[in-house]
């Protein structure tokens, strides 16, 4: 980025490297927040919000936040913050290589799965199944992840990130279109990012071989993740080089959807990650039960709904801080009587 003599980052600067962005890009001079600022003298509006969500308690959780396999031994296997990493880093060669804004999409993708349940999805569908069936509402991470940077966040004043980024995050998975491209990309992204390292870890963990993958789309896509990614990613690239919206090309993205059915069939929806996942289901539905049950016990919050409050703070917990929580309140302690 260009910057004054200085040191700090001029308008003229800031339309210097705007205008070598492509026109479909996001202008960060342009964007705009629920409550207005003085710009940072060093960074974009994008940037900052980066910045903001980087320094999250939320963020800092997703380390101990399942991706695929609950609680699994070993150190190599994802988490949600490696892939919050991985997707970041993905949608920013994307947005390099179509000169979109790399800021904005960087920003969106860390802030993606801020509101993510433990235990990935199975803590979420667990969520959702427990207030659909007591309170009429529902749980989707992305609404959550919006919540989190809106009200959660600095003790409940919220993030104030800008408008382009909270639409990113709200709209990187769901029925809606982010709408900017930026936005777009790292919805795409995201799942090209989890389909590719949850084939990596399925084969660490004996639950899957090589050999199992369909070999069509292996011998499309390729054979090992990185050469996967190299052609999804420039697929996607060449596909939405001259179009107002991103996308894969027709041959490419057929085949990365069946690849993904692969892996809900053989991984997602079958053992073990599906028995650990029921199990996985019982803790969280019976920590919002108690809490529900035991308000007392809930940590002080400005929120007046208790509703939402017993679900800031079940979704809000790691993987292990929920089961340490479960054994404390349900499973009989050591000790005399």
């Amino acid at each position: 980025m260009l910057v004054a003599a200085s040191g700090q980052l001029s308008v003229t600067d800031m339309r210097h490297w705007e205008d070598a962005l492509d026109p479909r890009a996001a202008r960060a001079s342009l964007a705009v927040r629920d409550v207005e600022e003085e710009p940072c003298p060093y960074r974009t509006a994008f940037q900052r919000d980066r910045d903001r969500i980087l320094h999250t308690k939320a963020f800092r959780r997703l380390k101990h936040k399942t991706q695929v396999f609950v609680t699994p031994e070993g150190d190599h296997y994802r988490t949600r913050l490696t892939h919050t990493l991985e997707v970041s880093a993905l949608a920013r060669t994307v947005a390099r290589a179509l000169r979109l804004n790399e800021d904005l999409v960087e920003a969106i993708a860390m802030g993606h799965d801020l509101g993510h349940a433990p235990f990935g999805h199975a803590g979420e569908h667990a969520l959702d199944d427990a207030l659909r069936d007591g309170w009429g509402r529902g749980f989707h991470h992305n609404e959550q992840s919006v919540r989190v940077v809106e009200v959660i966040e600095k003790d409940g004043k919220g993030l104030n990130l800008t408008r382009e980024v909270r639409d990113g995050i709200l709209h990187h998975t769901g029925p809606g279109t982010p709408s900017t491209l930026e936005g777009q990309i790292v919805r795409l992204v995201d799942r090209i990012a989890y389909v590719n390292h949850d084939i990596e870890d399925a084969i660490t963990a004996g639950v899957i071989t090589n050999a199992d993958l369909p070999q069509s789309e292996v011998e499309m896509l390729g054979g090992t993740t990185s050469a996967r990614l190299t052609r999804l990613v420039g697929d996607i690239v060449d596909a939405s080089r001259d179009s107002e919206r991103i996308a894969q090309s027709r041959e490419i993205g057929t085949a990365f959807l069946r690849l993904r059915k692969f892996m809900f069939t053989r991984v997602y929806l079958a053992p073990p990650a599906s028995v650990e996942s029921s199990l996985a289901r019982g803790v969280v539905q019976q920590l919002f039960h108690f809490y529900m049950e035991h308000p007392e016990h809930l940590p002080a919050s400005p929120e007046s709904d208790i509703v939402r409050r017993v679900t800031d703070h079940v979704a809000g917990m790691t993987d292990r801080y929920a089961l340490r929580d479960f054994r404390q309140r349900f499973m009989p302690q050591e000790g005399p009587l």
